[in-house]
């Protein structure tokens, strides 16, 4: 059986604040990894990181939904050290508007299957929860909404 990872965050920022942090190149290297992600349905794209052991630093995926302001889903598929590929899993984005224009976050990693799954499931439930949801990504929020870093400009709305 399928077993997923589930994150819900709300943050004091506005939908289209957020919605740029998982949607712009530069903006998504800054709280996730450097990538060439395009918010465009079939896109191919990867997100690069420091190899580890067990992992080659490489995640492929493809853009399976965009829905602006709403909901982004993508397959991810990291590769072993000497790069064969792990079986691709989904993760599922969902802005939703909160009360006082903040914007409660879920994220959904699924299709975590079999050992790997579960050692996926163990090795990333942390670092989505902690490390990148309640940590660098909320960082990042905070410092555009304090001027100190201007977002980028959005051309994938």
């Amino acid at each position: 059986m399928p077993r997923a990872m589930v994150h819900e965050v709300t943050y004091p920022h506005p939908p289209s604040s957020v919605w740029r942090a998982l949607t712009e190149p530069s903006a998504l290297a800054q709280w996730l990894m450097t990538n060439d992600f395009q918010a465009q349905v079939g896109h191919r794209f990867q997100f690069r990181a420091k190899p580890v052991p067990g992992w080659n630093g490489i995640v492929d995926c493809e853009v399976k939904e965009v829905v602006p302001l709403q909901r982004l889903v993508y397959t991810w598929s990291g590769s072993n050290s000497k790069g064969k590929p792990y079986p691709p899993t989904t993760v599922t984005w969902t802005l939703e508007p909160a009360p006082g224009g903040h914007t409660k976050l879920r994220l959904e990693h699924s299709g975590l299957v079999g050992l790997r799954g579960w050692m996926m499931y163990m090795g990333m439930n942390n670092g989505w929860g902690q490390k990148m949801l309640r940590g660098s990504l909320p960082a990042m929020l905070d410092r555009w909404a304090r001027g100190e870093m201007a977002p980028v400009p959005s051309s994938h709305m």
